[in-house]
């Protein structure tokens, strides 16, 4: 057991940089949401349907790679809502935030249940636990808030998107230093 786990050790801090691009492209969509808050909800649902299906793909790449059915199953998750995003452009505003937010609850518990598997293997799994429950309250969010407003909702989601973004920068640094 104790060789597996270090080859699980070894794997994850092979792939730092993953995590690294993930939270990089998160805070770069966050400042883009910042600096043209005034974004129509069409480009915006474009915006995050490109953002969810290149973090899809990473999450799919990673997950068949290492045999992380989390990361796997997060990646088609990502993908499926991206790809509803073009395919479907003239859903409402509150569909589509609506679809954010289930999105976001996905993704959080998916996220939480890879940190508890990453316990077994490293520190620092607390920081990819947080990220999974800031997605979660951001998708409880919306749902409760659903009138907020397209604008209201841009900013939510650049705040999201950069808080979740360098969580992710700081933790791929921590499986750096397991290299």
């Amino acid at each position: 057991m104790e060789s597996v786990l270090g080859g699980l050790r070894h794997v994850v801090a092979q792939h730092w940089w993953v995590m690294l691009l993930r939270g990089i492209v998160a805070i770069l969509f966050g400042v883009i949401a910042f600096l043209w808050p005034g974004i129509t909800l069409a480009s915006l649902a474009l915006l995050i349907g490109v953002s969810c299906v290149f973090d899809g793909i990473g999450a799919i790449a990673a997950g068949l790679r290492e045999r992380f059915w989390q990361s796997t199953l997060l990646g088609v998750v990502s993908v499926l809502v991206g790809l509803a995003t073009f395919f479907y452009p003239g859903l409402t505003a509150v569909a589509l935030l609506y679809l954010i937010a289930f999105w976001a609850i996905a993704r959080g518990v998916l996220e939480i249940l890879a940190a508890i598997e990453f316990r077994k293997v490293i520190e620092g799994e607390l920081l990819l636990g947080l990220a999974g429950l800031l997605s979660v309250a951001f998708g409880i969010f919306i749902i409760l808030n659903p009138g907020a407003g397209a604008l209201s909702i841009v900013w939510m989601l650049a705040i999201y998107a950069v808080l979740f973004g360098v969580t992710l920068v700081i933790l791929s640094f921590r499986l750096k230093s397991l290299a």
